[in-house]
C-alpha cells in the first residue's frame, strides 16, 4: 500500500527534527479544494471559519484526504499539531471551497433512540442496547459554511479495531464532527415494512462538519450542548459502549463515521407534524464543534 511506507518516514521526520515551537493541542482537521489546487487537500483550520493551512504544502509526503492521513495514526497527527504552530503561509477561507471531513468512509453506522426524550416523543421504551442501522457512504456532503434539528454528534474512527473494549474504545477515536442526519419519511414511514435503511440513504443526505475537531480538543463529549434545547449528557448509551457494542459484529476503519443519536424535537413527532421543503435551511450546531447550514434543493 502507498502510503504504508510513509508512517516509518514521518516517525523517523518527527524523531530527526528540532522544531522551534509547540504544536497546537486545538486542532480542527478540514478538507477543501481551491482554484490553484488540483483535487481535494487536507489542513488545520486556524480558529472557526478563519483560515486554513495546506497540510500538503507543509510536507508533500502527507496524504491530501482525511482517510488516508487518518491511516498513518498518531504520528502524522504530530506533523499536524506543528504545522499548526508553525509561521507557515495560510489560505484565507474565503478562498477555498470546504468539503465534507469524512469522505467515502468504509461505512456511516447510525444509532437510533439514543436520548430518553426522543424515545418519549414517539412513545416508545428505552432500549438497553444500541439500536444500530446505516448510511451509505455516497449519502456524506460537505455543509454550506457555517450546522436547527436535527443536530447529531458524529465520531469519526481514526484506528482500525475489531472486539472492542469499552476502555479501550477512545484509543479507536479520531475526534468529532457535527452531522445533519436527514430522512425521507416517505420512505421510511409509508412503505411496508417501515423502510429505514431507504429513508435515510439517498445521496447527500449526511452532510458532515465543516471540520474534524480532534479528540484531544473536545474537554467531554458527553457534556456539549445541542442546538439550544439538549445536550450530550443526555445519552443513554455513551460513545464507548457504543463502539464496543457495534465492534462486536463488524470492523472499524479509519474514517468510519458513527452517528450518535437524534435529540427530541423532530420534525415528523411534532403536532402538527413539521417536514422540510424545497428551499429550507437547516442549521445544526453542537458546542466545541461548530456551525453547519445545509439548504433543501
Amino acid at each position: 500500500m502507498l502510503f504504508s511506507g510513509r508512517r516509518k518516514l514521518l516517525t523517523a521526520l518527527l524523531q530527526a527534527q528540532k522544531w522551534p515551537f509547540q504544536p497546537s493541542r486545538d486542532m480542527r482537521l478540514v478538507q477543501f479544494q481551491a482554484p490553484h489546487l488540483v483535487g481535494p487537500h487536507l489542513g488545520p483550520q486556524m480558529g472557526n471559519g478563519g483560515r486554513v493551512i495546506n497540510l500538503n504544502a507543509f510536507d508533500s509526503m502527507l496524504p491530501k484526504m482525511m482517510t488516508q492521513f487518518l491511516e498513518q495514526g498518531e504520528a502524522i497527527l504530530s506533523v499536524a499539531r506543528r504545522a499548526s504552530g508553525a509561521q507557515f503561509p495560510v489560505l484565507p477561507w474565503l478562498e477555498v471551497t470546504s468539503l465534507a471531513p469524512a469522505t467515502w468512509p468504509d461505512k456511516v453506522v447510525c444509532v437510533g433512540m439514543s436520548y430518553v426524550d426522543h424515545c418519549k416523543e414517539q412513545n416508545v421504551p428505552v432500549p438497553t442496547e444500541p439500536i444500530i442501522f446505516s448510511k451509505f457512504a455516497n449519502s456524506i456532503v460537505e455543509p454550506y459554511d457555517e450546522m436547527v434539528l436535527p443536530s447529531e454528534m458524529a465520531v469519526v474512527i481514526g484506528k482500525k479495531g475489531k472486539h472492542i473494549k469499552a476502555t479501550d474504545a477512545m484509543a479507536h477515536v479520531a475526534g468529532f464532527t457535527a452531522a445533519h442526519n436527514v430522512s425521507a419519511r416517505d420512505w421510511q414511514m409509508r412503505h411496508d415494512g417501515k423502510q429505514w435503511l431507504l429513508g435515510k440513504t439517498f445521496d447527500t443526505f449526511c452532510p458532515l462538519g465543516l471540520a474534524l475537531v480532534t479528540k484531544d480538543s473536545v474537554a467531554d463529549a458527553h457534556i456539549l450542548k445541542i442546538c439550544s434545547n439538549n445536550n450530550t449528557n443526555q445519552m443513554v448509551v455513551k460513545t464507548e459502549e457504543r463502539i464496543a457494542w457495534v465492534s462486536q459484529f463488524v470492523t472499524f476503519y479509519p474514517g468510519d463515521v458513527i452517528l450518535t443519536g437524534t435529540s427530541p424535537g423532530v420534525g415528523v413527532f411534532r403536532k402538527p407534524p413539521v417536514f422540510l421543503e424545497k428551499g429550507d435551511e437547516v442549521q445544526c450546531e453542537i458546542e466545541e464543534q461548530g456551525v453547519i447550514i445545509s439548504k433543501v434543493m
